[in-house]
């Protein structure tokens, strides 16, 4: 009798186990099937919008314009609802009160049906544009090379938090920061304190930390300036920097940071204008390398998310190369977006002759493009009408955090 017992015992507890188990099982089934409708319906948008975009609307994801002045005129902005840009960066002078900057930004964003990247430079430290503010007092945050020598990740990454919730009261989304050079030549005024050291290591974990804080605030990390600019003394707005290292050297060294950052789902790299002739042969520069862009950051890194150049404006370039010259070389070195073309109009005219006379694949444009719309779907467009509270700027907790750093 014991033992019939225990089996119809045995049997009760089976079929409990099993009615608790199994809607649990089914919800998470339920939960990974939402989870791959939401995605596929994701991908299905960004296909309707890609089969409906016309070459030149495509070629234009491609390129950040820039106005650098502190209100964009109605000329202006009927420049950016005919060119439809995949984004624009925002300067200094754009930034006067809080009302105005905000409303300047909105005025961009509704120049466009699709999101756009809009970006800054906001690496703290003297590259702040955010500072320029005329009507809020915010706590300055300290150059990288103060935050790597507190070796404290977490301080870290409340910086990269604060700098992109500051960044969330505009509604800007892209941040062209952390800087991942290595300030390894004592020289280098360019970069400087703008590294968070001389130490690999260091700053690979430093910055992704400061990437964490960002991503966590919903904003892409840009990181820069690949293949690395902490070994030079020229400054690329004037000049062409070159790099005499060896692919080995610059492994053992400037390319560490980038793996890590690669290896931790980097979204955005900047390629400098920068000559590295032992690797390309002759002082061709970085940002329209194939060499440095797809034989060793695609190809040998494996990295194979957005690449931008650095600003189009910079003589290390315009001296040296046509407008025309400049964007066949990026493209077809493997660069996805154009920052700051001279004539971003031209620049469509002159791209889209190219892709018509077999000079650029327009395989390499479906490319980019697609690389951005998804970006923009995963990062920008769920939270591109939202905005912080305006004091968001100048929290009583960020000066706590200031505080730790000596």
């Amino acid at each position: 009798m014991k033992k019939i017992l225990f089996i119809i015992a045995l049997i009760l507890f089976a079929f409990i186990c099993y009615f608790i188990a199994v809607p649990k099982l089914n919800e998470g089934k339920t939960n990974n099937l939402t989870e791959k409708l939401d995605d596929s319906k994701k991908e299905d948008e960004i296909q309707m919008t890609f089969a409906n975009m016309s070459l030149d609307e495509k070629i234009a994801q491609m390129i950040i314009v820039d106005f650098q002045n502190q209100n964009i005129t109605e000329n202006e902005l009927n420049l950016l609802r005919e060119l439809k840009p995949g984004g624009i960066i925002l300067f200094s002078e754009n930034f006067t009160t809080y009302d105005e900057t905000l409303n300047l930004i909105k005025n961009i964003k509704a120049t466009s049906d699709i999101p756009m990247f809009i970006s800054i430079d906001e690496e703290g430290g003297r590259v702040s544009r955010l500072s320029n503010l005329q009507d809020v007092e915010m706590a300055s945050i300290p150059p990288m090379l103060e935050i790597g020598q507190t070796n404290d990740k977490d301080v870290a990454y409340e910086i990269g938090m604060i700098i992109g919730q500051r960044l969330n009261v505009f509604g800007i989304n892209m941040d062209f920061a952390p800087i991942l050079d290595i300030y390894s030549n004592p020289q280098n005024t360019v970069i400087g304190d703008r590294s968070f050291g001389n130490d690999s290591t260091k700053v690979s974990s430093m910055a992704l930390q400061v990437a964490k804080g960002l991503n966590d605030q919903n904003i892409i990390s840009v990181y820069k300036h690949f293949p690395g600019h902490g070994d030079t003394t020229a400054d690329s707005h004037y000049e062409l920097p070159v790099v005499n290292k060896s692919i080995e050297e610059l492994e053992n060294l400037e390319l560490i940071p980038f793996q890590k950052a690669i290896d931790n789902g980097a979204e955005v790299i900047m390629v400098a204008h920068l000559a590295m002739p032992n690797i390309t042969i002759d002082n061709t520069p970085s940002s329209l390398s194939k060499e440095i862009i797809t034989d060793l950051l695609k190809n040998k890194m494996g990295y194979q998310n957005l690449v931008i150049t650095d600003s189009l404006k910079m003589k290390a370039i315009t001296d040296n190369y046509t407008e025309r010259d400049i964007y066949k070389l990026a493209i077809n070195a493997g660069v996805d977006i154009l920052l700051m073309p001279k004539d971003p109009l031209n620049a469509i005219v002159l791209i889209k002759e190219m892709v018509e006379n077999g000079e650029i694949s327009e395989d390499k444009i479906n490319e980019a493009v697609m690389k951005i719309l998804r970006l923009k779907a995963l990062k920008v467009k769920n939270n591109y009408d939202s905005y912080l509270n305006k004091e968001y700027l100048n929290l009583p907790e960020y000066q706590e955090v200031l505080n730790n750093i000596d």
